[in-house]
């Protein structure tokens, strides 16, 4: 067999002996085998690629390191959207609760035959607060500005619509131009 030629294609390469027991290179109908041993210099494998020539052909052994972890900027963007993740789902969450207790209380207030308009009033409490969280969650962008208004007329028509039922409130009829 010819005289081996180590030359370097990429610096990015990983040393092959650590790496590889043994490399078997197949030219036409000869088949040679290449097993790394003690004696030979790490560095000499260290720059990545293998270069032998065994007669007339030449055989090329490139070994490129394949990214083993996300780039820095990478992990950093993907820390930041879990923490982000975890904080919008606290928010969500807290608006669904608010918005659950104040369902339920209309809801009670609905089914309560001789209830008066006085009673209301922690209804309206519990209905402020949902609004707060609600609009503190579209002012740093967990939910979107449609959605946070869709969700406090849901509220409002929802109270309305038990005002209407126990006579507190009359709608006034529109006018007609």
């Amino acid at each position: 067999m010819a005289a081996a030629t180590f030359q370097c294609l990429s610096s990015s390469c990983f040393a092959l002996p650590s790496k590889l027991r043994s490399i078997s290179i197949n030219g036409g109908s000869r088949s040679s085998s290449l097993s790394f041993s003690a004696s030979l210099s790490p560095d000499v494998f260290s720059k990545g690629c293998l270069s032998m020539r065994p007669g007339r052909r030449s055989v090329v052994v490139v070994c490129e390191a394949a990214p083993t972890k996300k780039a820095d900027s990478a992990a950093k963007r993907a820390r930041q959207a879990e923490k982000r993740r975890v904080y919008n789902k606290a928010r969500k969450s807290e608006i669904k609760t608010r918005m659950k207790k104040v369902l339920e209380a209309l809801d009670t207030l609905k089914k309560k035959q001789d209830a008066q308009a006085e009673e209301v009033i922690p209804i309206e409490k519990l209905i402020a607060d949902a609004y707060s969280a609600i609009d503190k969650a579209v002012k740093v962008g967990t939910l979107h500005r449609n959605t946070g208004a869709r969700r406090k007329s849901r509220l409002a028509r929802r109270k309305k619509a038990i005002e209407i039922h126990h006579g507190w409130y009359t709608p006034t009829p529109a006018a007609t131009a």
